[in-house]
C-alpha cells in the first residue's frame, strides 16, 4: 500500500515525458529528420498555396472554396503541433517533452483533428445542397451562414479538445515513457495508474458514436449526390460534379479509417510497427493529400496558384470553367 501511494505521489509530481526514440543510430536519426522536414515543408507549402489562392482569387469566393481554405488552415495547424518537435528531437537526439508541453500538444492536436473531421462533414453538406438542391443554394449557403458554421466548428472542436485533454490527464501516471513520437492519447492512457482513465475511455466511446453518426450522414449524403449526378444529361456536367465530390470522399475515407485503427484498435503495452504506421498515416497523409488532390483535380485552383507563382498556365478547359463559375 505504501509503495502504491508513493507511485501516485511520483506520478502527480511528473514534470516531463520521454517520447519514442526512433533509433539509437545517429545516421538514422538524421534520416528521420530529413524525412519529417521534407514532409512538413511539402504539407505546409501545399496548404498555404491553397489558402493564398482562395484568399486572393476573387473568382473562388464560393462556400466550397471557403471550406477548403479553412481545411487547409487546420491541416497547417495539425502538422505544426507535432512535427517541428519531432524534427527537433531527431536532430538534437532529445526525447524529452515537458508535462505542460504534452498537455498543450494533446489539446491542440485533438482540436485540429476534430476541426478537420467536422469541416469534411460540412463540405459534404455543401456539395449535397449544391447538387441536389441548387435553387436554394444561395439562400442556405450564403457568406454569413458559412462563417457561422465554421465559427461553430472551431468552438465545438476546441471544447472537444479540452474535454479529451481533461479526461486524459485526470489520472496520475505511473510512468513517463510514451511509446509514440508525440503525446498521443492511446499511448498516454497506457501509463495511467488509477481508474480515472476510464473517464477518457468513456469520452472516446462517445466520440466513436459521433464519428459513426457523421460517417452515416456523409454516406447517405453521397448516395443522394451520386443519384442526382447520374440524372444529369450532360457528360461534362456529370464529370464536373464527380470531380468536386470524389476528392472529398477519398480524403475523408483515408482520414476516418486510419484514425479509427489508431485510436480504437486493441492496445498493447509494447510499441509495435503497426501503431507507428497507423499514426504516421493519419497524421501525415490527409494534410499532404488535401492540397494534392484538390489542386490536381481542380482547374480553378491550379489556375489561381499558377498566377500567384507567376507561372504561365492556360488551357481551354480552365478558361471555360472560369467563365462558367458562379
Amino acid at each position: 500500500m505504501h509503495i502504491q501511494e508513493q507511485q501516485l505521489i511520483n506520478a502527480s509530481s511528473l514534470s516531463q515525458f520521454l517520447l519514442l526514440e526512433f533509433s539509437k543510430v545517429r545516421e538514422l536519426q538524421i534520416l528521420y529528420f530529413i524525412g519529417f522536414l521534407v514532409f512538413y515543408l511539402a504539407a505546409v507549402a501545399g496548404n498555404l498555396l491553397i489558402i493564398s489562392a482562395v484568399a486572393f482569387g476573387h473568382h473562388l469566393n464560393t462556400p466550397m472554396y471557403f471550406f477548403l481554405m479553412n481545411l487547409a488552415m487546420q491541416d497547417v495547424g495539425q502538422v505544426s503541433v507535432i512535427f517541428p518537435k519531432a524534427m527537433a528531437d531527431a536532430l538534437m537526439n532529445c526525447r524529452h517533452i515537458s508535462y505542460s508541453g504534452c498537455v498543450t500538444q494533446v489539446l491542440l492536436f485533438v482540436f485540429f483533428l476534430a476541426s478537420d473531421f467536422f469541416l469534411l462533414t460540412a463540405m459534404a453538406y455543401d456539395r449535397y445542397i449544391a447538387i441536389c438542391n441548387p435553387l436554394h443554394y444561395d439562400m442556405l449557403m450564403n457568406k454569413q451562414s458559412c462563417i457561422h458554421l465554421v465559427t461553430t466548428i472551431w468552438i465545438i472542436s476546441f471544447c472537444y479538445g479540452v474535454l479529451h485533454t481533461g479526461g486524459t490527464f485526470a489520472s496520475p501516471f505511473c510512468s513517463n515513457v510514451v511509446n509514440q513520437f508525440f503525446c498521443e492519447i492511446p499511448q498516454l492512457l497506457k501509463l495511467a495508474c488509477s481508474n480515472l482513465y476510464l473517464t477518457e475511455i468513456g469520452i472516446l466511446f462517445v466520440s466513436a458514436l459521433i464519428v459513426l453518426g457523421c460517417f452515416i450522414f456523409i454516406i447517405v449524403t453521397y448516395v443522394h449526390i451520386f443519384t442526382a449526378v447520374l440524372r444529369i444529361p450532360s457528360v461534362q456536367g456529370r464529370q464536373k460534379a464527380f470531380s468536386t465530390c470524389l476528392p472529398h470522399l477519398i480524403v475523408f475515407s483515408t482520414f476516418i479509417l486510419t484514425g479509427y485503427f489508431a485510436y480504437y484498435k486493441p492496445t498493447s503495452n509494447s510499441t509495435s510497427d503497426l501503431d507507428l504506421a497507423f499514426t504516421m498515416i493519419y497524421t501525415m497523409v490527409p494534410p499532404l493529400m488535401n492540397p494534392i488532390i484538390y489542386s490536381m483535380r481542380n482547374k480553378e485552383i491550379k489556375y489561381t496558384v499558377s498566377k500567384l507563382l507567376g507561372v504561365r498556365y492556360f488551357s481551354r478547359c480552365a478558361s471555360s470553367s472560369l467563365v462558367m463559375q458562379r
